[in-house]
């Protein structure tokens, strides 16, 4: 098709996976139930619902839900993709982005460019351009020694393990795994494990999961350390979140 944005909607059974692929076009990811789990070569994304996540053309991805997914997705052709940015990045979502979302998923493919799906695309360009971007990314490793720890982590965000601990198990001194993980992720392991067990936590309260039980899933001794940790990522409380994943 020829016009500069493509509305697409899908919905996926629980636990389906798409495997890795790519897109000409720049895509915007959003689900109005279930969250979806997005992988890239650098980092990885949880997508709760009232979140998108942006993905520019050529980005090999996979995708995989978490619950049963209804997604719609907007296709962005290159000129229209300069609204989003550079990268990709998770996006929230404002109550005018999902409804103009949900509406351009309602025309036809071949939409009027002088009618009502122009109108739609202008403003969905707009509120993209306009969107806040939200750490819900953890940067990947590369290195053997930091995936075998990133995946124990991601398997059971409260365990506390430490750089120390696992250079004990793995032979390596902590000096240097330490200087690993800044080196691949940009930042220091203790601010990546803080983004890791936020974005499990996010997608926890999306499913409906009370906040105090989110805090201590993903290793948060109190609820208020939690829900001021929460506050400072995402600009709302837990119970704020919860209670938006809800409705």
């Amino acid at each position: 098709m020829d016009r500069p944005l493509a509305a697409f909607t899908r919905d996926y059974a629980e636990a389906e996976t798409v495997p890795r692929h790519t897109h000409e076009r720049a895509q915007l990811l959003y689900a109005t139930r279930g969250v979806m789990r997005i992988a890239t070569d650098a980092a990885s994304f949880v997508v709760p619902p009232g979140r998108a996540l942006w993905v520019p053309a050529g980005v090999a991805h996979t995708t995989a839900t978490a619950g049963r997914v209804a997604m719609r997705s907007i296709f962005f052709r290159a000129d229209a993709a300069a609204a989003g940015p550079p990268g990709v990045a998770v996006l929230a979502v404002s109550p005018l982005l999902r409804e103009l979302i949900l509406a351009a998923c309602a025309e036809p493919l071949e939409w009027d460019e002088a009618g009502r799906g122009g109108h739609l695309a202008a403003l969905i360009r707009d509120e993209v351009a306009r969107a806040a971007t939200l750490p819900l990314g953890v940067p990947a490793v590369r290195d053997a020694r930091l995936q075998r720890l990133a995946a124990a982590l991601q398997a059971e965000p409260a365990r506390p393990l430490t750089i120390e601990d696992w250079a004990a198990a793995c032979g390596a001194s902590a000096r240097t795994l330490t200087r690993l993980f800044r080196r691949e992720t940009g930042m220091s392991f203790g601010r990546w494990r803080q983004l890791l067990r936020l974005a499990e936590a996010a997608a926890l309260l999306a499913q409906g999961v009370a906040p105090a039980r989110a805090a201590a899933a993903v290793g948060y001794a109190s609820a208020s350390a939690f829900g001021a940790a929460y506050r400072a990522a995402f600009g709302v409380t837990p119970g704020e979140r919860a209670r938006g994943s809800s409705r």
